[in-house]
């Protein structure tokens, strides 16, 4: 592979990415504004969730707003990660994925350009995103957004490599909202990104506890929060680091000619 082709392939698609990305106006507005909500009115309704009432008084507030917001920065990348493969199913469709993936480049390389034109984009979500966060007061340090970056980094490469490898599954762009409902809300629900995992255990609820444990989102958010704050979860960054490895290689077998989509459209 040489060097100066492999980058004009990923200077290319990063930019094809990025320019379509501001283009979509509300895609940026939607993105940004969703996990606004749940930052400023969630919490304003979530009773109990350490043992005090979130309002009053104001301080409880605060402090659950700066639980949520590691879960909040993930859950953007989550959507951006699913978003992103949409465009995949659509480029499939029109025939530019299948010119893509005959250019004179390994496939995987080419899938990697654009999971890392995805991950530009969740990048630029999440520090918009925490410059809301200040502007509401939530007390994120400033050191944290340096420390996180590489958090941000890999848990949005794992969370775009599941949107390129369901993307495999979905042979048309109607079928790929339906999915992403079955993927996004249990993985944001079933995790800690709203509330400590240990108040689920404690109220009994045994069996979504056990299923938190096997959900690869959990990791993403426990990583992403442990980095804001300076410090390293191993057992995350195993996970994280993992799945996106595991998700991957799986969309990279996914996307072969010879046993992938492709010839699976020709049937």
């Amino acid at each position: 592979m040489n060097t100066s082709h492999a980058f004009n392939a990923f200077t290319a698609l990063s930019a094809r990415e990025t320019g379509k990305f501001l283009r979509q106006k509300g895609r940026l507005f939607s993105a940004l504004v969703r996990p606004a909500l749940w930052l400023l009115v969630f919490a304003a309704g979530f009773q109990n969730v350490f043992g005090v009432a979130v309002i009053p008084p104001y301080e409880s507030y605060i402090e659950y707003n700066v639980y949520i917001t590691p879960g909040l920065l993930c859950m953007v990348m989550l959507f951006n990660g699913m978003q992103s493969s949409l465009t995949m199913v659509y480029d499939r469709e029109v025939g530019v994925m299948r010119l893509l993936l005959t250019a004179p480049l390994p496939r995987w390389y080419i899938l990697f350009c654009k999971l890392m034109a995805g991950t530009l984009l969740s990048l630029l979500q999440v520090y918009a995103f925490l410059v809301i966060c200040w502007l509401f007061d939530v007390d994120i340090p400033l050191m944290g957004v340096l420390t996180a970056l590489p958090a941000f980094i890999l848990s949005a490469l794992m969370l775009g490599s599941l949107g390129l490898l369901l993307s495999v599954s979905v042979k048309q762009l109607e079928n790929f909202a339906g999915m992403m409902n079955f993927v996004i809300f249990p993985m944001f629900f079933i995790s800690p990104a709203l509330y400590p995992l240990w108040k689920l255990e404690e109220s009994g609820a045994e069996i979504v506890y056990q299923v938190a444990q096997y959900n690869p989102f959990t990791y993403a958010v426990e990583l992403v929060r442990f980095a804001l704050y300076g410090q390293l979860s191993l057992t995350a960054l195993a996970v994280v680091f993992g799945s996106f490895i595991f998700f991957f290689v799986l969309a990279v077998i996914g996307y072969d000619p010879q046993k992938g989509v492709i010839t699976r459209r020709k049937g």
